[in-house]
């Protein structure tokens, strides 16, 4: 077992080279296939929602036209199901030509002209989660040279059917070799999540040198119930990763699943709030040819967008708990402040909180602050520290604020 540790940081030692794209100085934005159309590959009887081709020039479409471009979600990705079951005779992977029979340069050169760009999925292992064909350390420099010949932009790399100790070589092996091919691929890494996410089997700062992003836990899933427990686990251990997440490295606790079936209008608002205090990427996983007007304009909040996106890239923390109610906030760029009070009662009225930013160590600023309501996007007025704010908070439900220092001259609304 020492010799087998041993060799393997001998091998790594070639491997982290830091991962040098200049990608993503702020959390990435788009929409992801997995949560929503997991793996339908029926498109004989549901060509509307099978993973193919038709299904991402839909998005696509509706990424360009719609507005979702403008205001930051552009990559668009294939998750798991696209290939056949069976590499081709040069040993490389191949999207299934039924589901996409102009093949993925097309796709990508389609997408890319509609100013987005295009995801791919694969898996470390002998199989993907789904039992397709695999990436093992073999055939992980022949799958990068054909994601960049293919003008991919990013790529998931899951770790179903792999153990620890080729995670510990192929993840970093990945990264160089996507290094390699010279095209900027955003490289998202499962590895924390197979590992517990935390230290000592998850070593952040190499994380941090090999890949973009990364998913840290569970899988979300289409309920409140699952992304309470997201929240829960970022607030237990966000001392932990906090410090792991910055411009070009960010922790990621999965999809956005506003505009499905298992939140509420209120859960939908509790999730976008403390992703956004998370600087997570805020990438979706929905139907945007038939999301509602409602979901449409929680997901297109550009205030909320604005916090999300702060240059200052630092993840925000739970600071204070009095159940139901918890208090989430996150430091800004120009010492300006993300706010989010969440009520996770279910208990079926409103939370009355009054809460001064002085409570908050919110006081520098001599003329004051300038406050705005988040969801309403409304500005509140101009508040001292020592000023009580009251809120009421709906069950399952969120109050989010921004505030700024009055002589900041920005205007967010």
């Amino acid at each position: 077992m020492q010799l087998l540790y041993l060799g393997i940081l001998l091998a790594l030692s070639s491997f982290c080279s830091s991962l040098d794209n200049g990608l993503v100085r702020t959390p990435p934005m788009g929409w992801m296939t997995w949560e929503r159309y997991r793996c339908n590959i029926d498109c004989k009887t549901d060509p509307q929602n099978c993973i193919g081709e038709k299904l991402i020039k839909d998005i696509a479409d509706k990424m360009s036209d719609s507005g979702w471009r403008e205001l930051g979600y552009v990559y668009i990705s294939i998750d798991d199901c696209w290939s056949l079951k069976n590499r081709d005779s040069k040993g490389r992977l191949q999207p299934d030509p039924e589901r996409f029979p102009s093949g993925i340069k097309a796709l990508a050169d389609y997408i890319h002209a509609r100013g987005l760009k295009l995801g791919i999925y694969a898996d470390l292992g002998t199989y993907t989660c789904g039992g397709y064909p695999g990436t093992t350390l073999d055939t992980i420099q022949i799958d990068a040279e054909t994601f960049a010949s293919w003008e991919v932009d990013m790529l998931k790399f899951d770790g179903c059917y792999s153990n620890s100790s080729e995670k510990a070589l192929g993840y970093p092996k990945m990264s160089q070799a996507l290094n390699a091919t010279g095209r900027p691929i955003l490289y998202s890494c499962s590895w924390p999540a197979y590992e517990g996410g935390l230290p000592p089997k998850v070593n952040y700062t190499l994380l941090g040198s090999i890949c973009n992003m990364w998913r840290n836990y569970d899988d979300i899933q289409d309920s409140w119930d699952s992304v309470l427990s997201i929240m829960e686990w970022f607030a237990a251990n966000q001392d932990i990763l906090q410090s792991a997440a910055g411009p070009g490295r960010w922790n990621d606790p999965d999809m956005l699943i506003t505009g499905d079936f298992g939140l509420s209008y209120e859960q939908s608002k509790s999730q976008l709030a403390i992703w956004a205090i998370l600087a997570a990427p805020l990438i979706m996983s929905n139907d945007l040819r038939t999301i509602s007007e409602e979901a449409k304009e929680l997901l297109q909040n550009r205030l909320l967008i604005y916090i999300d996106q702060d240059s200052l890239g630092k993840q925000g923390k739970r600071v204070a708990k009095v159940n139901p109610l918890e208090v989430w906030m996150r430091e800004l760029v120009d010492e300006q402040y993300a706010v989010a009070v969440l009520n996770k009662g279910t208990d079926g009225f409103p939370k009355r909180f009054f809460m001064s930013l002085a409570d908050l160590n919110i006081t520098k600023c001599a003329l004051g602050y300038k406050v705005y309501d988040v969801f309403e996007q409304e500005f509140l007025g101009n508040v001292k520290p020592e000023t009580q704010i009251q809120m009421n908070i709906n069950p399952t439900g969120v109050f989010m604020l921004f505030v700024r220092p009055a002589s900041n001259r920005f205007h967010p609304l």
